[in-house]
Formats: structure tokens, sequence, C-alpha cells
């Protein structure tokens, strides 16, 4: 109130002809920056430093004067430069107490003569902008904003002023230990962009490490506005793109599929289509024009963090071991991804002005909010992704005593890597985050750069997946039974036995009865030669012999000191090596011989024929013949 009761007298002034204070500055110490204008801050109008209303106006002699109307009788007063960081002080720049006018103690009230003895000491710097962006308006006006000013993009006293060196320059003063700014065209329309027209991390200054605050030197690259945002998406905006637009497509082919294990394609269409719409929305809300409309856009991504590892987890098991039914409490794998909603909900219902000012002035709440959530994720993915390692190994062993076929899980290996790989940039970003933060470095552009890296290395993922789903439906079949999910904190012997129980049925006793079950074994397999079937598995040879599954285990891992799979990849071999010398065969190719006896890939014969030989076919058939 006494604000605007302060702005009607200031208008009024005109009216009362010489019925006014006159306020003159006749002596000051010199100016801290280039403005050289003063302003007049008092109680009736809310102190505010930089008021226009209240603007000294200079003679030609240099004195600055202001005129109030008389019907002030006492106030309290200040002169400043324009903000509080330049407001006037004692000779030797401690602050001095507010002056006041009281009406009747003046011995003139009509003229106050004051004398500015120094200003406050406080930090100033001045930045020399030394390149702007060729396409900037020849009219622009140029200002620097940052949270020593509340983040004012149009702030008239941190205007840049043009040199006839082709530079621009402004002074700011500030006390802060932490200065973040950028430089803006008079709106947030109009703020500095990166090379690609994208948002630009907020400029950091620390006090301590500037040596030079007279000449920071600093270069605009580019204005938001004035980029073409979407009509130049950059290099690596179309690889993220093209991965969500692949996943769409595999996800279309996937759910077309009629053979193996539609239940693992499901999940694997979940974690597609949720990997796609993530990566969507991560490049899509980094464009100004979507930042700034949908601005909550930007916190969606982060969803991923607790979401995909779950996800994928759930993929592998039902990929691996055909798992009819979800574990029990399988609900807790998405407690987390639950409570960080309920985190975030506050600034999903926040109005999307209030969150930009959030998050353009990385306030406390939200530095904290997205460090806590970023370090329990990086734990929980790295749970996850220890315990699909423990799956994937424990099928590794699981299907050498039920199958005879080399199985490729290379392609989840591949997946694995690429997982930890991403893990591994994710610490390292937020090790430079908290060493940037909490010391006073400036490490936005790495963390950056680390993040982008991230989130390519994420996006290949789909690529992996998808190809082999498609390509190679066919490559786990282990037994039709299910089998429980894996207990990561279980060892793959565990898994095993859990997994063979189902099978186990009352056997007479081994021992008496081996040498009998070997002979009628090695009679089936000389004469029927089941081994040629590269799909050949523990259950379908155990059916043909008419013993249980669990027995035919035992008697060659007991009789033959063998699992199964290298129970049958010997009779391949020795089939194989017969075949090769046959002259009749010498128009075949080795890898040709390899299928007819039942190897799968070319990967697996040399794999079991060195196993077998301590030699490579071509070693063993050539090399050592020329030798003898």
């Amino acid at each position: 109130m006494r604000y605007i009761v302060g702005l009607v007298l200031w208008w009024l002034v005109p009216f009362w002809g010489k019925s006014q204070i006159r306020i003159e500055v006749i002596q000051h110490a010199p100016f801290k920056t280039g403005n050289q204008r003063l302003f007049f801050a008092s109680d009736f109008n809310n102190w505010q430093p930089g008021d226009l209303n209240f603007e000294f106006k200079r003679q030609e002699d240099g004195i600055y004067f202001l005129n109030l109307p008389d019907t002030l009788r006492h106030f309290k007063y200040k002169i400043t430069q324009g903000s509080w960081g330049l407001a006037e002080g004692d000779s030797h720049g401690n602050s001095r107490p507010d002056r006041t006018y009281e009406q009747s103690a003046e011995a003139n009230p009509k003229l106050i003569q004051i004398k500015i003895d120094g200003w406050e000491s406080h930090s100033t710097y001045r930045f020399v902008v030394t390149e702007i962006p060729p396409n900037t308006p020849k009219d622009a006006t140029l200002y620097i904003t940052g949270n020593f000013n509340k983040w004012d993009p149009g702030d008239e006293y941190h205007r840049l002023r043009p040199q006839v060196d082709g530079t621009y320059r402004v002074t700011i003063v500030s006390d802060l230990e932490r200065i973040e700014y950028k430089f803006t065209r008079g709106d947030w329309n109009t703020v500095e962009g990166r090379e690609n027209g994208k948002t630009l991390p907020n400029r950091l200054l620390y006090r301590e490490e500037i040596t030079n605050n007279d000449n920071i030197e600093v270069k605009i690259i580019s204005w938001e506005d004035l980029s073409g945002t979407f009509r130049s998406i950059s290099v690596y905006d179309l690889l993220l793109l093209f991965s969500a637009f692949q996943s769409l497509l595999l996800i279309i082919a996937i759910t077309s599929m009629q053979d193996y294990n539609r239940q693992a394609n499901r999940w694997l269409v979940v974690a597609l289509g949720f990997s796609a719409l993530i990566v969507f929305i991560r490049v899509v809300s980094a464009y100004k024009e979507v930042a700034q409309n949908y601005t909550k856009l930007l916190l969606v991504p982060d969803f991923v963090l607790f979401l995909y590892a779950p996800l994928f987890y759930f993929y592998i098991q039902k990929l691996l071991f055909k798992t009819s039914k979800l574990p029990a409490k399988w609900w807790g794998h998405f407690v987390l991804p639950g409570v960080q909603l309920m985190l975030y909900l506050p600034y999903f219902f926040m109005e999307e002005k209030s969150l930009q000012l959030k998050i353009v002035n990385r306030e406390a709440d939200l530095v904290w909010l997205f460090w806590s959530m970023g370090s329990i994720a990086w734990i929980v993915n790295v749970y996850y992704w220890v315990s699909c390692r423990r799956v994937i190994r424990s099928y590794r062993v699981l299907y050498t005593t039920q199958s005879s076929y080399e199985q490729n899980l290379q392609y989840l290996s591949t997946v694995l890597v690429l997982q930890a790989v991403c893990l591994a940039l994710w610490l390292f970003s937020g090790l430079i985050f908290c060493i940037g933060y909490f010391f006073g470095i400036d490490t936005g552009f790495i963390v950056l750069k680390s993040i982008d890296t991230i989130w390519l290395a994420f996006s290949t993922i789909p690529y992996f997946l998808g190809y082999f789903a498609i390509h190679q439906p066919e490559i786990f079949k282990l037994p039709n039974q299910p089998i429980p999910f894996l207990n990561p904190t279980e060892s793959p012997s565990v898994v095993i036995q859990d997994a063979m129980a189902p099978l186990i049925e009352k056997e007479p006793e081994l021992l008496d009865n081996l040498n009998s079950y070997k002979e009628k074994i090695e009679g089936f397999m000389n004469k029927q030669k089941p081994y040629t079937n590269a799909g050949l598995t523990l259950n379908e040879l155990a059916s043909k012999l008419k013993m249980s599954p669990h027995l035919l285990s035992k008697v060659i891992n007991e009789g033959y000191d063998k699992n199964f799979f290298d129970f049958i990849n010997e009779y391949r071999i020795e089939e194989f090596k017969q075949r090769f010398e046959d002259p009749r065969n010498k128009q075949y190719t080795m890898l040709a011989i390899a299928f007819e006896v039942g190897f799968n890939s070319k990967t697996a014969f040399n794999r079991a024929f060195k196993k077998m030989t301590q030699q490579t076919p071509r070693e063993y058939f050539f090399e050592s013949r020329v030798e003898d």
C-alpha cells in the first residue's frame, strides 16, 4: 500500500510546482559499473533498488537529482546503482545505516544534498561477450540473467552494452559462491542454446576460481528460437529416434509370430514398447518448444530408472525357463516405481511456469530428488544386472544336462555388456556431478555428455533383443515342464536340482545295473545314431530308450563321467571323423559334414572338436598329417 501511495505521489509531482523535495547527490565514489545510474530505494517504494520510477537524473555539472512531493513527512532511504549488490556504503566498503528524512528536523526540507563516500564491497564480475551467433538480429538487445537477479531474462540493469570493438559487456555484482547464468534477448523464448539449438545447461561461475573478475570472456553459440529446432535434428537424436521406430517395428513383427515362447515375447513386447516410448520422450522433450509448453515431460524419462530392469528380468526368466506363472510377491518388483511416482506427483501437479523456474534454478528439493532417485536406482539396477547374469549362467549349466546342441546366448551376453556400460557411465556421471556440486567445479558439460552416451548405449539394446527374437525363435527349447524362478541368492547347482525335481522317479539301484544300461545306450547310439538330430534332448533320447530322463542322466554322469551335452557331442565328433575321411564325402566341406552329424553351428562344431581332441579340425586333419 505504501508503494502505491508513493507512486501516486510521484505522478502528482508535476502539479505541485515548487512544492517538492529535491534530493541531490553532489558527490559520489567512483561507479563500480559502466551504467553510471543512480536509484532511490525507500520504505515507500518497497525498497526496490532499481525502480525506474525513482531513478535520478544527471545534470551537466555531474550532479544527480530526484524530485519527491513535499507531502512526504518522514521516510527512510538509500542510494543504489540499481541493485542491492551496489548499494551505498562507507569509505571502507562496509554497509551503512539507512538514511532518514524527517521534515521537521531538516535545516532545508526542500533541498537535501548528500555525499556518497563509497559502495558496499561485493564481488563484481565483468563479462565480455566476444562472439554472438551470425543470425542475431541487428536490433537485438542482449541481457544476462541468473540466480543473482532471480532469473529475470529482461532485467534492464543487466543489459549488455555494445562496444566499438564489436564485443558486448555487462557487470554483475553478487556475493554468491556459485553463480549460474545465461544470456537472452529479453525473454525465455530467446535464450541461448547449444550448437544444435537445444537447451544449454546453465553456465557456472565459482567465485573462488575467478582470478580476473574484470575480463570474463564468453561466446554465445546459438539462440534457441533461431536455430530451426525441429528442422535441424542432430545425428544423435536421429539415432535415438531410429531406435524407437525400430522397436515399434519389432513389436509388430514379434506379435505376429506364432511359434515358441509367446509368454516371453509378451514381456519382450512390453519392454520394447516402454523403451521406445521413453527414448522418444527423451528426444522430443529436449527441444525448446516442447520443454516450454510441456515441461513435465522432462520428468517422464526418469521412470526408466526403476521400471526397465524388472521388465527385462521377467523377460529373461520367461525366455529361458518358460515359467507359466509369476513368482510369489511379484508385485514387490514394482514397489520402487510406485514410490518414485508418488514422489514425482507434486511436480506433475505443479504449474508449468513454476516447474520451469525450479528446473532452471536447480532448486535444492529437485536436485536432491533427482540425485537420491538416481543413486537408489543405480543400486537396484546393479542388483537386477547381477540377477540376470546368474540366471543366464544357471541356464548355461542346465542346458548341458538336458540338450545336445549349443544355445546361442551370446546376444543376451551382449545385452548385459551394454547394460554394464550404462551402469558404469551412470556411476561416472553421478560421481562427476557430486564432485562438481560439492567442490565447486563446473562439470556440467562432462555430465551432459556422459548422460547422452548412456542413452545412446541404452537405445542399442532393442536391436539385439528384437533381432534374435525374430530370427532365432527356436533356440530356447528346454524341457516342457516349467522351471521355478531363480532366486538370485541360490547357486546354479541348486537351480539344476530344482529343475530336475519333477523328473525324479523311483529307480532300481544304479550300481547293480550300470553296465547293462551302458550297453543298452551304446547299442542304440551306434545303431540308430540319434545324435544326428541337431535338436536332440535328454527327454527325447530317454523316451526312445524307454528310460526315465532322470535315470538316463545318472547313467551318463556316473557311467561316462560326462554331462549329456558332451556325451552326445563325442558321438558326433567320432561320426564326423569317419565321414570326413570317407572318400565318398570328398566333395563335402567340413561344415557340411558337421551339420550332417548333428551340429547346429560352425562355432559349436569347432568348440566341441577342440574340446574332444585338443586340436582344431584343420590342425587334426591337415597339419598333424603333414608332420607325420
